[in-house]
């Protein structure tokens, strides 16, 4: 924090900031690469690092949320093996892929019910799901409450006049 502080600090003077900016910044990032984090932030610049694969399947699984998806084709599509894929994938996200996609779909649902009023079966379905059932299950899981219940909820907020 102090190497932040006397970044800021250089800021504020022309010849600080031409002449010591840059070495404070190559500070900031010597101690970046030596935390704990480093070798997660040292990959970001490689072109071809796990971690760039990662935020490529990232990507896809974004745009293509609703669609079927198995993680050995995702891992091919990333020139990974399986392994290595769910080993990078759950270092960056937490998840495993399917899991990430199953936050994806669920949060899509969630907004697609809240400002698109579609119902519970209509927002499962756009959203990939096919079991209607499954949706309402892993819906309350992931929020804690069933899906007829938290739009019930949120057009009951929506009703309180706010001041």
């Amino acid at each position: 924090m102090k190497a932040v502080s006397r970044l800021l600090d250089c800021l504020s003077d022309p010849g600080d900031t031409e002449w010591i900016a840059p070495l404070v910044m190559d500070e900031i990032l010597i101690r970046i690469l030596r935390s704990p984090f480093g070798k997660q932030v040292a990959e970001m610049g490689f072109v071809d690092s796990g971690v760039q694969r990662v935020a490529k399947a990232i990507a896809w699984l974004q745009s293509n949320f609703s669609q079927q998806m198995k993680v050995t084709d995702l891992a091919d599509l990333m020139h990974m093996s399986v392994s290595s894929f769910n080993e990078h994938f759950k270092s960056v996200t937490s998840m495993s892929p399917l899991q990430y996609q199953k936050a994806l779909r669920l949060h899509e649902a969630r907004r697609l019910m809240f400002s698109d009023s579609r119902n519970a079966s209509t927002a499962a379905r756009q959203v990939g799901y096919i079991s209607i059932s499954q949706f309402s299950r892993d819906y309350s899981r992931f929020f804690g409450i069933s899906p007829s219940r938290d739009i019930a909820r949120w057009r009951q907020q929506e009703q309180v006049p706010h001041d």
